[in-house]
């Protein structure tokens, strides 16, 4: 489902056709009826001024949410990094042949984490996680025979660093699965109509300067864009760069 919240463009154009079919309907049923009283206006204004106070907060709280998972993703990969270079250094405590063989597939799989950040097709996405998956089960093998081959109090922390490195590629993952709930993109929708209908009909400048009316939609199209730029990890513009595993690999070679 949230695939189709990783297109943000998309979810632009439409938001601001929706919102602008909202903003003409509202001033289309403006112009049949009958003009409203003063007393009908403050009500109106009341209500309007409510419902754009609710949608300015839902805006906000969604964009919150975005940031966040973003802050949660660059962290991550920060350090699953860290957890990489920890463990290249920590498999000299192995027998000299299975160090050899981690540390090697250690360079492989940091090559293949940059992948799982670099990549957007999901085809090819599906291969790195499959090749990942693999190399996980050999890179843990490697360290548990090493460890057996020659056991020493030293050993413990190379399997231990093995388990960060291990455990940090499933933080990450979550972290990417974890995304603004749908229930509040229908939300923030529904509330925008709602909201744009409303300033459609009640604004006394639609009859002279109906592109005036054209403002409110756009703002609220462009912050749902961006909003869904920031919470997407593929599809949008502001993505997640690997430069913490960029410079590690660097260190490595």
């Amino acid at each position: 489902m949230h695939a189709i919240f990783d297109r943000p463009i998309q979810i632009a154009v439409v938001a601001a056709l929706l919102f602008t079919a909202a903003t003409v309907i509202g001033i289309v049923v403006s112009r049949v009826r009958k003009p409203m009283d003063d007393g009908q206006r403050d009500d109106f204004n009341l209500v309007l001024g409510a419902t754009l106070t609710l949608l300015s907060l839902i805006i906000g709280f969604s964009f919150s949410m975005a940031i966040s998972r973003y802050d949660q993703r660059e962290a991550l990969e920060e350090a699953e990094a860290n957890a990489i270079g920890t463990e290249y250094v920590r498999c000299d405590f192995l027998a000299a042949p299975f160090a050899a063989d981690a540390k090697a597939m250690l360079r492989e799989y940091a090559r293949l984490r940059v992948d799982f950040y670099s990549i957007r097709d999901g085809v090819q996405l599906q291969s790195v996680d499959e090749r990942t998956l693999r190399l996980q089960d050999r890179l843990w093998a490697a360290v548990a025979s090493g460890v057996r081959e020659a056991p020493n109090p030293l050993g413990a922390l190379a399997v231990a660093g093995m388990n960060d490195v291990l455990n940090s590629q499933g933080y990450t993952q979550a972290a990417w699965w974890n995304r603004i709930p749908v229930g509040a993109w229908v939300l923030m929708a529904t509330i925008g109509t709602l909201a744009c209908g409303m300033v459609g009909f009640g604004a006394r400048a639609a009859q002279k300067e109906p592109l005036l009316m054209l403002t409110m939609p756009a703002i609220v199209a462009v912050s749902m864009f961006l909003i869904a730029d920031i919470d997407s990890p593929r599809g949008g513009v502001i993505l997640v760069a690997p430069q913490n595993l960029l410079a590690l690999i660097a260190n490595l070679r």
